[in-house]
């Protein structure tokens, strides 16, 4: 029943993703923007991680987990550190995927010829 509950929700992230971008103007990057903000307000508001608990990969994996992840940690390092830990948390957290996106995008770049 894990896959299941994962592959469905993961799989309604998804469609709503598709939905935004089908039946509104909206293009990709504001589509992720209202995926990203959506997963921090949900973790903002404490129902994020029941989520996670209960489809696994299908609410981790998807973009939304990335506000997750951001909130969470600014939340963890600012009951610690005051105000700066908002900052530090926030980068702390996200910074391994940052990271990635950085390297295999330059690398991306160097590898393939760009069109446009």
């Amino acid at each position: 029943m894990t896959f299941f509950w994962a592959f469905v929700v993961g799989g309604l992230i998804c469609v709503i993703g598709q939905l935004l971008m089908d039946l509104t103007n909206l293009t990709p990057a504001h589509v992720m923007v209202i995926l990203v903000v959506a997963g921090a307000v949900l973790d903002g508001l404490g129902l994020y991680e029941p989520l996670i608990q209960f489809a696994g990969a299908g609410a981790s994996v998807p973009i939304t987990s990335f506000g997750n992840a951001l909130v969470h940690g600014a939340m963890a390092e600012a009951k610690t550190h005051g105000v700066i830990g908002i900052i530090t948390g926030i980068f702390e957290v996200t910074s391994a995927g940052i990271s990635a996106a950085i390297i295999f995008s330059f690398l991306a770049a160097v590898v393939f010829k760009a069109r446009g």
